[in-house]
């Protein structure tokens, strides 16, 4: 027996009968996304109780009929399983939640090929990840810059990592940030909806650009404290594009505090935060809510704003 496939048996409920193949399939192996399930079925990998592989996942089930369906092992992921401590809000057999420190870069990629929240996930995790795409790696659906720091959320398995992408895409995922920016917004409380795209003169950077150069991009800012010379603000996002709140609050007079990109600060803010050792943009994934992927529960989390933003803040405190 090849021990690199697993077997599982599923039994079509009542609920299930004259479903799809693959649709059935997928409601009772909640691990195992739809479109892995039809990739499966396609390559034979699905058989009857009679042992005939039945290859076609839009077939009509019936309520009663059995059916084995045989999971490759996930390759191993080409990154290299790194033991990095990591900050765990929630974790259960389908998804993880990390409060991801600053310097902590998300995703391996030239220059950081290793240390990165990727490296550490494949370390904490090894042994339950059921592989996406059928690769032994975590589902990371969104990012946070290197220098920010706060909540993201990784996936196990294809079906999580599905259901965490449809949100996305959706737009109805809730997460809120916290930054310190320069100068006090006026009016208090605004969005800012204006397109991004890489900048023309700068493929480091992001620009705004026109609605037909760039992709919608949506904030929705309030302020939360004013300070010295500065301001706690809340950005809530409505879309999550590179760099958003960054280009955004900038755009509007009001680029974060210690930001080497966008940031344009006058001497007095700039001694504070060379006295305080302060250098990255001040900005935190403070909440972040979602529902469950597979069980439907709704999931909210919250970051404490961390120490070196903090001193900031005090440093600044009207």
């Amino acid at each position: 027996m090849n021990t690199g496939v697993s077997i599982e048996s599923v039994t079509i409920s009542g609920e299930a009968s004259g479903w799809r193949l693959d649709r059935a399939l997928a409601h009772a192996l909640p691990a195992l996304s739809r479109e892995r399930l039809k990739t499966l079925i396609s390559a034979g990998h699905v058989s009857d109780a009679a042992g005939v592989p039945r290859r076609d996942p839009a077939e009509k089930t019936i309520a009663g009929a059995t059916f084995a369906v045989a999971v490759p092992a996930p390759k191993p992921a080409h990154n290299v399983a790194q033991d990095i401590p990591l900050a765990i809000v929630f974790e259960d057999e389908h998804l993880i939640v990390v409060d991801k420190p600053a310097g902590l870069v998300v995703h391996p990629a030239a220059g950081n090929f290793d240390g990165t929240l990727v490296n550490a996930l494949l370390h904490h995790c090894r042994g339950t990840l059921s592989g996406i795409g059928g690769v032994e790696r975590p589902g990371i659906v969104h990012r946070i810059d290197k220098d920010t720091s706060g909540l993201i959320v990784a996936a196990k398995h294809d079906k999580a990592h599905e259901g965490l992408a449809a949100q996305f895409k959706r737009h109805s995922i809730d997460r809120r940030y916290r930054a310190i920016v320069a100068g006090l917004p006026n009016p208090t409380s605004g969005t800012v909806d204006a397109a991004l795209a890489r900048s023309a003169t700068n493929r480091q950077k992001i620009a705004i650009v026109s609605a037909d150069r760039g992709r919608r991009a949506v904030t929705h800012y309030r302020l939360v404290e004013p300070l010295a010379g500065a301001s706690l603000v809340e950005c809530r996002l409505e879309t999550g594009r590179t760099h958003q709140v960054r280009v955004h609050m900038t755009s509007i007079g009001h680029p974060l505090l210690g930001d080497p990109t966008y940031g344009r600060l006058r001497p007095p803010i700039t001694a504070t935060l060379a006295r305080l050792g302060f250098a990255r943009q001040a900005l935190h994934a403070a909440h972040l809510g979602f529902v469950h992927p597979v069980t439907s529960a709704t999931l909210a989390f919250e970051s404490v704003i961390p120490a070196d933003m903090q001193g900031v803040i005090g440093a600044l405190r009207l």
